[in-house]
Protein backbone atom coordinates (compact mmCIF):
# COMPACT_ATOMS: atom_id res chain seq x y z
CA UNK A 1 0.00 0.00 0.00
CA UNK A 2 1.27 3.50 -0.83
CA UNK A 3 1.94 6.03 1.73
CA UNK A 4 -1.50 7.57 2.40
CA UNK A 5 -2.57 11.16 2.07
CA UNK A 6 -5.55 13.31 3.09
CA UNK A 7 -5.72 14.80 -0.60
CA UNK A 8 -5.65 13.54 -4.30
CA UNK A 9 -4.15 15.89 -7.14
CA UNK A 10 -6.97 14.61 -9.17
CA UNK A 11 -9.93 16.75 -10.74
CA UNK A 12 -11.39 14.09 -12.89
CA UNK A 13 -12.36 10.72 -12.88
CA UNK A 14 -13.65 8.15 -15.91
CA UNK A 15 -14.57 4.68 -15.10
CA UNK A 16 -14.42 1.82 -17.36
CA UNK A 17 -15.51 -2.05 -17.21
CA UNK A 18 -18.43 -4.25 -16.91
CA UNK A 19 -21.35 -4.96 -14.51
CA UNK A 20 -18.95 -5.06 -11.52
CA UNK A 21 -17.86 -1.37 -12.45
CA UNK A 22 -21.36 0.00 -13.70
CA UNK A 23 -22.44 -1.25 -9.97
CA UNK A 24 -25.15 -4.04 -9.96
CA UNK A 25 -26.99 -4.59 -7.06
CA UNK A 26 -25.95 -1.86 -5.17
CA UNK A 27 -29.13 0.79 -5.12
CA UNK A 28 -28.46 4.48 -5.68
CA UNK A 29 -30.83 7.06 -4.75
CA UNK A 30 -31.69 8.20 -8.36
CA UNK A 31 -33.03 4.66 -9.40
CA UNK A 32 -29.52 3.72 -11.41
CA UNK A 33 -27.12 1.57 -9.62
CA UNK A 34 -24.67 2.93 -8.08
CA UNK A 35 -21.43 0.73 -6.82
CA UNK A 36 -17.74 1.20 -5.80
CA UNK A 37 -16.94 3.44 -8.68
CA UNK A 38 -19.61 5.73 -7.73
CA UNK A 39 -18.29 5.41 -4.40
CA UNK A 40 -14.90 5.72 -4.79
CA UNK A 41 -16.08 9.26 -6.64
CA UNK A 42 -17.72 10.35 -3.90
CA UNK A 43 -14.68 9.75 -1.40
CA UNK A 44 -12.27 11.26 -4.23
CA UNK A 45 -14.37 14.55 -4.22
CA UNK A 46 -14.80 14.66 -1.06
CA UNK A 47 -13.74 17.71 0.89
CA UNK A 48 -13.44 19.68 -2.42
CA UNK A 49 -15.75 22.69 -3.41
CA UNK A 50 -19.01 21.70 -4.84
CA UNK A 51 -18.73 20.88 -8.69
CA UNK A 52 -14.93 20.99 -9.15
CA UNK A 53 -14.91 17.25 -9.14
CA UNK A 54 -16.02 15.70 -12.41
CA UNK A 55 -16.91 11.74 -12.73
CA UNK A 56 -18.35 9.40 -15.66
CA UNK A 57 -19.01 6.33 -15.74
CA UNK A 58 -18.99 4.28 -19.08
CA UNK A 59 -19.42 0.61 -17.57
CA UNK A 60 -21.65 -1.83 -19.00
CA UNK A 61 -23.42 -5.06 -17.80
CA UNK A 62 -22.35 -8.09 -19.82
CA UNK A 63 -19.66 -6.43 -21.53
CA UNK A 64 -16.34 -8.50 -22.74
CA UNK A 65 -13.00 -6.67 -22.92
CA UNK A 66 -12.84 -6.09 -26.81
CA UNK A 67 -16.31 -4.41 -26.63
CA UNK A 68 -14.69 -2.55 -23.92
CA UNK A 69 -11.83 -1.82 -25.66
CA UNK A 70 -13.85 -1.08 -28.68
CA UNK A 71 -16.98 0.65 -27.27
CA UNK A 72 -15.18 2.96 -23.49
CA UNK A 73 -11.48 3.18 -24.45
CA UNK A 74 -11.88 5.65 -27.43
CA UNK A 75 -13.86 8.19 -24.98
CA UNK A 76 -11.02 8.37 -22.80
CA UNK A 77 -9.30 10.05 -25.69
CA UNK A 78 -11.68 12.65 -25.95
CA UNK A 79 -12.51 12.96 -21.87
CA UNK A 80 -8.91 13.49 -21.13
CA UNK A 81 -9.70 12.38 -17.35
CA UNK A 82 -7.35 13.13 -14.28
CA UNK A 83 -7.56 9.01 -13.32
CA UNK A 84 -9.06 6.25 -14.93
CA UNK A 85 -10.05 2.53 -13.48
CA UNK A 86 -10.06 -0.15 -15.80
CA UNK A 87 -11.87 -3.28 -14.89
CA UNK A 88 -11.92 -5.75 -17.34
CA UNK A 89 -11.74 -9.45 -18.55
CA UNK A 90 -13.59 -11.22 -16.01
CA UNK A 91 -16.49 -12.11 -18.44
CA UNK A 92 -14.05 -13.23 -20.87
CA UNK A 93 -12.45 -15.83 -18.33
CA UNK A 94 -15.67 -17.08 -17.06
CA UNK A 95 -15.84 -18.77 -21.09
CA UNK A 96 -14.97 -21.90 -21.92
CA UNK A 97 -11.77 -22.43 -22.97
CA UNK A 98 -10.81 -18.62 -22.69
CA UNK A 99 -6.68 -18.36 -22.25
CA UNK A 100 -6.12 -16.25 -19.89
CA UNK A 101 -2.65 -15.31 -21.61
CA UNK A 102 -4.11 -14.19 -24.83
CA UNK A 103 -7.02 -12.22 -22.60
CA UNK A 104 -4.05 -10.44 -21.24
CA UNK A 105 -2.49 -9.51 -24.19
CA UNK A 106 -5.69 -7.65 -25.25
CA UNK A 107 -5.77 -6.02 -21.46
CA UNK A 108 -2.47 -4.59 -22.21
CA UNK A 109 -2.75 -2.78 -25.75
CA UNK A 110 -6.00 -1.02 -24.08
CA UNK A 111 -3.53 0.02 -20.78
CA UNK A 112 -1.46 1.30 -23.19
CA UNK A 113 -3.90 2.79 -25.10
CA UNK A 114 -5.70 4.54 -21.61
CA UNK A 115 -1.91 5.58 -20.14
CA UNK A 116 -1.16 7.64 -23.11
CA UNK A 117 -4.65 10.05 -22.31
CA UNK A 118 -5.46 9.55 -18.57
CA UNK A 119 -3.07 10.83 -16.03
CA UNK A 120 -3.37 7.64 -13.74
CA UNK A 121 -4.98 4.33 -14.65
CA UNK A 122 -5.66 2.27 -12.13
CA UNK A 123 -6.35 -1.54 -12.82
CA UNK A 124 -8.55 -4.55 -10.11
CA UNK A 125 -7.69 -8.36 -9.95
CA UNK A 126 -10.09 -10.59 -9.92
CA UNK A 127 -11.60 -12.02 -6.91
CA UNK A 128 -10.50 -15.05 -5.14
CA UNK A 129 -13.61 -17.63 -6.48
CA UNK A 130 -12.15 -20.75 -3.60
CA UNK A 131 -15.70 -20.15 -1.49
CA UNK A 132 -17.74 -19.45 -4.76
CA UNK A 133 -20.24 -22.05 -5.92
CA UNK A 134 -19.67 -22.54 -9.97
CA UNK A 135 -16.75 -19.91 -10.01
CA UNK A 136 -14.51 -22.07 -8.01
CA UNK A 137 -13.24 -24.60 -10.70
CA UNK A 138 -12.15 -21.12 -12.58
CA UNK A 139 -9.62 -20.09 -9.93
CA UNK A 140 -6.31 -20.88 -11.25
CA UNK A 141 -7.21 -19.43 -14.36
CA UNK A 142 -8.23 -16.15 -12.45
CA UNK A 143 -5.10 -16.37 -10.75
CA UNK A 144 -2.68 -16.68 -13.60
CA UNK A 145 -4.62 -13.75 -15.20
CA UNK A 146 -4.48 -11.50 -11.92
CA UNK A 147 -0.24 -12.64 -12.61
CA UNK A 148 -0.61 -11.12 -15.86
CA UNK A 149 -2.00 -8.21 -15.08
CA UNK A 150 0.14 -7.05 -11.68
CA UNK A 151 2.89 -7.43 -14.59
CA UNK A 152 0.59 -4.91 -17.28
CA UNK A 153 0.13 -2.55 -13.95
CA UNK A 154 4.31 -2.81 -13.55
CA UNK A 155 5.27 -1.98 -17.26
CA UNK A 156 2.76 0.28 -18.06
CA UNK A 157 3.17 2.26 -14.26
CA UNK A 158 -0.58 1.42 -13.16
CA UNK A 159 -1.72 1.36 -10.06
CA UNK A 160 -3.03 -1.77 -8.79
CA UNK A 161 -6.56 -3.29 -6.85
CA UNK A 162 -5.76 -5.78 -5.36
CA UNK A 163 -9.10 -7.94 -4.86
CA UNK A 164 -7.85 -11.21 -4.79
CA UNK A 165 -6.37 -10.82 -1.51
CA UNK A 166 -9.13 -8.39 0.04
CA UNK A 167 -10.29 -11.00 2.65
CA UNK A 168 -13.27 -8.81 3.49
CA UNK A 169 -15.25 -9.79 0.44
CA UNK A 170 -14.88 -13.79 1.46
CA UNK A 171 -17.28 -12.78 3.90
CA UNK A 172 -20.85 -14.03 2.26
CA UNK A 173 -22.69 -10.64 3.50
CA UNK A 174 -20.24 -8.92 0.96
CA UNK A 175 -22.17 -10.39 -2.21
CA UNK A 176 -25.57 -10.31 -3.43
CA UNK A 177 -28.71 -12.98 -3.62
CA UNK A 178 -27.30 -13.77 -6.85
CA UNK A 179 -23.46 -14.47 -5.50
CA UNK A 180 -21.91 -13.24 -8.53
CA UNK A 181 -21.99 -9.11 -7.98
CA UNK A 182 -21.64 -7.30 -4.73
CA UNK A 183 -23.52 -5.84 -2.03
CA UNK A 184 -23.80 -2.40 -1.27
CA UNK A 185 -21.44 -3.42 1.69
CA UNK A 186 -19.19 -5.67 -0.94
CA UNK A 187 -19.18 -2.37 -3.16
CA UNK A 188 -18.06 -0.18 -0.46
CA UNK A 189 -15.17 -2.36 1.24
CA UNK A 190 -13.88 -2.51 -2.63
CA UNK A 191 -14.32 1.58 -2.90
CA UNK A 192 -11.83 1.64 0.15
CA UNK A 193 -9.61 -0.35 -1.54
CA UNK A 194 -9.09 1.63 -4.54
CA UNK A 195 -9.26 4.52 -2.50
CA UNK A 196 -6.11 3.51 -0.76
CA UNK A 197 -4.39 1.66 -3.46
CA UNK A 198 -4.26 5.73 -5.36
CA UNK A 199 -2.59 6.49 -1.54
CA UNK A 200 -5.90 8.17 -0.34
CA UNK A 201 -5.91 8.40 3.34
CA UNK A 202 -9.56 6.54 4.13
CA UNK A 203 -11.51 6.87 7.92
CA UNK A 204 -12.77 3.35 7.08
CA UNK A 205 -10.84 0.23 6.34
CA UNK A 206 -11.57 -2.10 3.48
CA UNK A 207 -10.45 -5.10 5.88
CA UNK A 208 -12.71 -3.88 8.71
CA UNK A 209 -14.31 -6.49 10.96
CA UNK A 210 -18.02 -7.61 10.05
CA UNK A 211 -20.43 -7.98 12.75
CA UNK A 212 -20.84 -11.38 14.17
CA UNK A 213 -23.44 -13.31 11.91
CA UNK A 214 -25.74 -16.16 12.35
CA UNK A 215 -24.47 -19.52 11.71
CA UNK A 216 -26.51 -21.49 8.98
CA UNK A 217 -27.08 -25.10 9.32
CA UNK A 218 -26.18 -27.90 6.87
CA UNK A 219 -29.19 -27.78 5.99
CA UNK A 220 -29.93 -24.26 5.85
CA UNK A 221 -27.33 -24.10 3.40
CA UNK A 222 -27.93 -26.81 1.22
CA UNK A 223 -31.89 -24.64 1.06
CA UNK A 224 -30.08 -21.26 0.16
CA UNK A 225 -27.88 -23.29 -3.05
CA UNK A 226 -30.84 -24.89 -4.03
CA UNK A 227 -33.01 -21.53 -4.08
CA UNK A 228 -29.97 -19.63 -5.70
CA UNK A 229 -29.77 -22.21 -8.37
CA UNK A 230 -33.34 -22.15 -8.86
CA UNK A 231 -33.40 -18.28 -8.89
CA UNK A 232 -29.85 -17.02 -10.55
CA UNK A 233 -27.87 -20.00 -11.73
CA UNK A 234 -30.11 -21.36 -13.85
CA UNK A 235 -31.42 -18.25 -15.46
CA UNK A 236 -27.71 -17.15 -15.83
CA UNK A 237 -26.38 -20.58 -17.67
CA UNK A 238 -29.60 -20.41 -19.98
CA UNK A 239 -28.61 -16.70 -21.12
CA UNK A 240 -25.35 -17.76 -21.68
CA UNK A 241 -26.23 -20.91 -23.62
CA UNK A 242 -28.55 -18.53 -25.73
CA UNK A 243 -25.47 -15.83 -26.50
CA UNK A 244 -27.38 -13.40 -24.77
CA UNK A 245 -26.27 -10.38 -22.16
CA UNK A 246 -27.64 -9.05 -19.78
CA UNK A 247 -25.94 -5.81 -20.94
CA UNK A 248 -28.15 -5.90 -24.28
CA UNK A 249 -29.50 -2.41 -25.22
CA UNK A 250 -28.26 -1.20 -21.86
CA UNK A 251 -26.55 2.37 -21.93
CA UNK A 252 -23.15 3.87 -20.09
CA UNK A 253 -25.22 5.33 -16.99
CA UNK A 254 -22.91 8.50 -16.94
CA UNK A 255 -21.16 9.10 -20.31
CA UNK A 256 -19.54 12.38 -19.32
CA UNK A 257 -17.40 13.86 -16.68
CA UNK A 258 -20.08 16.06 -15.07
CA UNK A 259 -19.74 17.50 -11.53
CA UNK A 260 -20.78 15.73 -8.53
Amino acid sequence: MPNLQETLDLDSYAALGDSFTEGLNDPGIDGRFAGWADRLAGILADGRPPGTFRYANLAVRGRLLDQIAAEQVPEVQRLQPDLVTFCAGGNDILRPGADPDEVAERFEAAVVRLAENAGTVLICTGFDTKDVPLLKHLRGKIATYNGHMRAVADRNGCKVADLWSLRAVQDRRAWSEDRLHLSPEGHQRVALLAARSLGLRTAQDPEGAWPDARVLTPADQRRENIQWAREHLLPWVGRRLRGESSGDHVEPKRPELLPL
